[in-house]
């Protein structure tokens, strides 16, 4: 049996379970190895940093963001103390789930030490000098703080909500941003979500930048498969293979770009990695597929930025 079919079957079944995220977590860590914060990881979230702050530049002449929200932070809040580091004042951290540990934390903050001090964080980054201090500070003393202290003196809030509804006041939110988190969430929960990033967001300087990763996320598993694999089901097949513990909406670069001017979010920056169209053309695909001209569906990543309209 093909190693992405035997990660579906198991993940299909932890979903039916009591538990279902932290079994899965168990699942991710000894089994499939896939949650340890490795150099790919580390210097991919960076980027993303990086290019997050750009387009927030770009497009609202400001530095940094006051008030920042990371969708779908994940195990290790890179991102979030990125924007630390820029000079942040508020950062919120949105999750439907709490993953973020005292443990966790430390390694996100001592790898990010450690790629400071190997000199590769640079000067273009714009990250301040007095904020690097803080963390090494936390470093120094972090057995002796708790896990809120800590986060307290990153300027960061860990919220545990439905992204849907959000405790946040109207138009308080400079950037809302999210790292490959989009693709996970289904269209009718997506539409609400984005509704209340438009609520959120400030009417003047308000961005919203996303990177969405529109692969199988098996084929990251499993080598042996094409990125472009699930695209070969239907929609009843595919929801018996997709699971509540690591969804796939299968969405197309024209589905979100169709979904975000339709709320009034259009794109204004669009960053794509074209994908392969050869492999892509030498592939049968479901019909929902093979409406759009091959290079749209082929795209398999994307950065789209926007403001309110």
């Amino acid at each position: 049996m093909k190693k992405w079919i035997q990660k579906a079957i198991v993940q299909k079944t932890i979903s039916y379970l009591p538990f279902s995220h932290r079994l899965n977590y168990f699942f991710q860590k000894y089994v499939t190895h896939g949650i340890n914060l490795t150099d790919e990881y580390l210097t991919d979230r960076i980027g993303h940093a990086r290019d997050h702050l750009n387009a927030y530049r770009k497009l609202s002449g400001l530095r940094v963001p006051e008030c920042c929200m990371e969708l779908g932070t994940g195990w290790y809040p890179v991102v979030p103390v990125c924007f630390f580091l820029a000079g942040s004042e508020r950062i919120l951290s949105v999750d439907i789930t709490g993953h973020i540990t005292k443990d966790r934390l430390h390694i996100t903050l001592d790898r990010l030490a450690g790629w400071h001090r190997s000199g590769q964080a640079g000067d273009e980054t714009g990250y301040l000098p007095g904020k690097w201090a803080i963390l090494d500070s936390l470093l120094d003393h972090f057995d002796h703080l708790s896990l809120q202290e800590i986060q307290e003196r990153l300027n960061l809030t860990c919220l545990v909500e439905d992204a849907r509804k959000l405790p946040l006041p109207d138009r308080s939110v400079g950037l809302v941003h999210s790292n490959n988190t989009l693709e996970h969430v289904y269209p009718e929960i997506l539409i609400p979500i984005l509704k209340e990033f438009r609520r959120i967001l400030k009417p003047e300087g308000g961005v919203m930048s996303h990177f969405i990763d529109m692969s199988d996320h098996f084929a990251h598993f499993d080598k042996k498969i094409s990125i472009y694999n699930f695209l070969r089901y239907s929609d009843k097949q595919w929801k018996w293979i997709d699971n509540s513990i690591q969804p796939q909406n299968r969405l197309r670069i024209n589905d979100y770009l169709r979904i975000f001017a339709e709320l009034g979010l259009p794109a204004e920056i669009e960053s794509c990695r074209p994908g392969n169209v050869e492999e892509l053309r030498s592939m049968k695909l479901d019909n929902r597929f093979t409406g759009h001209p091959v290079e749209e569906i082929a795209i398999s990543h994307c950065h789209l930025v926007s403001r309110c309209q």
